[in-house]
């Protein structure tokens, strides 16, 4: 395998290759990124037998063949080399690379070894990139961390026909972004349940691209149980997650509610960051709307304590309510609106979140759901 190749069309490739293989795998060879080159194409690729990721670069190749090297180590260096075309050979066990007037000699590890990467599914449809990657990241922050719980590390993809709902919840907060694509069926009707953090990755790399997403999702048959994206040159696959058991998450949303405030989103989320600034993890902040605004307050009778009041416009019964305070701040920042409405049955029922327009009515499309911490004052 011999090659020329641009600085930075290679250091983009080994870099979204990279970003997906395990920290500690089970076998060495997943440590590695694999790079084939075929009449003038190189296909860099990496697979931890859950997550597949594959980009192809256009290059100048010389001699057709692979080679498989360490991927963190290669991201590394394609990273620091100077803005040169970069040379690529692979001699005997080892992969020389030179740019400029830097060398570097890598082992390699045995080709033969690698696993075969996941054929992608069939196509399921196309989404706009940028609007792809906007929603996973409203909803894929409310996904659990938790891996005892696999369920809720997942991010529930709904496609019904031409709509396209994502949902997302940790048991403390619940997330739903709701919106059309096109599909390549339209009487579609499939669930599907998505590792958050593989999603955010992918959707955070495809976006920038610009132009489509293609979604491809197996129908039963080959491919069952797998999903995949392709964006330009880009493509990944990703093991879907046992959503049987998923809970009727959509019923915790309010059928109305008693109370409801506007505020300023980039105000709110100034002053419960200060007020804040006294709570320890476990403490929540208090947030007090009546018809002359919002106090946010926080602290013990004990401990450190704060308040501040702002201007918020309130209609219901006064009432007070406690947050965790990283929920709330993440909620207000997925929002994607300066204005936020907030909905309240009572101070002991969740509240709902959601980005309000210039009118100050709801816009559809996007709601936050958020536990109440009971507060005794």
């Amino acid at each position: 395998m011999k090659f020329r190749v641009e600085r930075d069309a290679l250091a983009d490739a080994v870099a979204w290759t990279a970003k997906s293989l395990p920290n500690r795998p089970s076998v060495p060879v997943l440590a590695g990124v694999m790079m084939r080159v075929t009449d003038g194409q190189l296909n860099v690729s990496g697979f931890d037998y859950e997550v597949s990721s594959q980009v192809s670069v256009d290059v100048q190749g010389d001699a057709d063949g692979a080679a498989l090297v360490s991927g963190r180590l290669l991201a590394e260096i394609t990273k620091a080399l100077p803005a040169k075309p970069v040379d690529i050979a692979a001699v005997g066990a080892h992969l020389e690379l030179v740019c400029g007037s830097a060398r570097f000699t890598l082992p390699t590890m045995p080709v033969e070894d690698y696993p075969t990467l996941p054929e992608m599914p069939d196509s399921a449809g196309t989404i706009d990139a940028a609007e792809f990657a906007s929603a996973v990241a409203q909803v894929a922050i409310a996904a659990g961390r938790d891996e005892t719980l696999p369920m809720m590390t997942g991010v529930r993809l709904e496609l019904n026909g031409s709509s396209l709902a994502m949902l997302a919840t940790d048991r403390y907060r619940l997330a739903m972004r709701e919106m059309q694509w096109r599909p390549e069926n339209p009487e579609v009707s499939i669930n599907a349940l998505v590792p958050a953090r593989t999603l955010a990755d992918t959707a955070k790399t495809l976006g920038p691209l610009g132009g489509d997403v293609t979604m491809a999702l197996a129908h039963g048959g080959a491919g069952e149980g797998m999903i995949g994206f392709v964006g330009g040159a880009r493509r990944t696959t990703s093991r879907l997650l046992d959503g049987a058991n998923y809970p009727p998450v959509r019923s915790l949303f309010p059928a109305s509610h008693n109370a409801e405030a506007r505020v300023s989103v980039a105000a709110l989320n100034e002053v419960v960051r200060r007020v804040a600034l006294v709570a320890d993890r476990t403490t929540p902040v208090l947030l007090s709307f009546s018809d002359e605004g919002l106090v946010v307050e926080a602290g013990g009778t004990e401990e450190a304590r704060a308040s501040e009041a702002m201007e918020a416009t309130f209609t219901g019964e006064s009432l007070t309510i406690g947050f965790n305070p990283q929920y709330l701040l993440d909620g207000l920042a997925a929002l994607g609106s300066p204005t936020a409405m907030l909905s309240f049955v009572d101070a002991f029922k969740p509240a709902v979140i959601s980005p309000a327009g210039e009118d100050g009515e709801i816009v559809p499309g996007y709601r936050y759901l958020i536990m109440p911490i009971r507060v005794t004052r």
